[in-house]
C-alpha cells in the first residue's frame, strides 16, 4: 500500500469481484523486522514504498478472468527495480542487520543470495507478462 495506493485499491477491487476465492497477499513490516528509520513502525508504509523500489517486494495482479478474454492475467505493476539499493534495504531492518553482527562472513553470502533470488523472481515475473494468452484460431 506504500508503494502505490492506486495499485492496492485495484487489487482488492479486482478480488473482491471475482466470483470465487480471491487472495490478497502484501509486504507488511511489523515489530518484529525492527524498521531502523527515525519514526519506527509510524514509517512501515515508506518501507513498503523502499521494498518496491529496490526489487524486495513487487506489485503485481493476477486476474483469472482475463484468460476467458484472450488477455494475459498476470499483470506486473511495479517499476524496474533499482538493484543498487537492495542491500541497503536489508540493512534498514534489525531481523537482517541482527544476522550480519553475528554472522559477518556468512550474512554477506545470505545477503547476495536473496538479492540473487529477488533478481530471478522478477525475470520470472517479466517473463510472465510477456505470455501469449490469445485464443487459439
Amino acid at each position: 500500500m506504500g508503494a502505490d495506493n492506486a495499485q492496492t485499491l485495484k487489487a482488492i477491487r479486482e478480488a473482491e469481484a471475482y466470483p470465487g476465492p480471491s487472495l490478497v497477499i502484501a509486504y507488511s513490516p511489523c515489530i518484529n523486522h525492527g524498521l531502523k528509520v527515525k519514526g519506527g513502525m509510524g514509517r512501515s508504509q515508506a518501507q513498503e514504498a523502499r521494498a518496491v523500489e529496490c526489487g524486495y517486494w513487487q506489485l503485481w495482479r493476477y486476474n483469472p478472468q482475463l484468460a476467458n478474454e484472450g488477455k494475459n492475467p498476470f499483470s506486473l505493476d511495479s517499476k524496474a527495480p533499482d538493484w543498487s539499493k537492495f542491500q541497503d534495504f536489508l540493512m534498514s531492518e534489525v531481523r537482517f542487520l541482527s544476522v550480519k553482527k553475528a554472522y559477518p562472513n556468512e550474512g554477506d553470502e545470505l545477503f547476495k543470495a536473496a538479492e540473487d533470488m529477488a533478481k530471478l523472481r522478477y525475470q520470472s515475473y517479466v517473463r510472465k507478462t510477456q505470455e501469449d494468452w490469445s485464443q487459439p484460431a
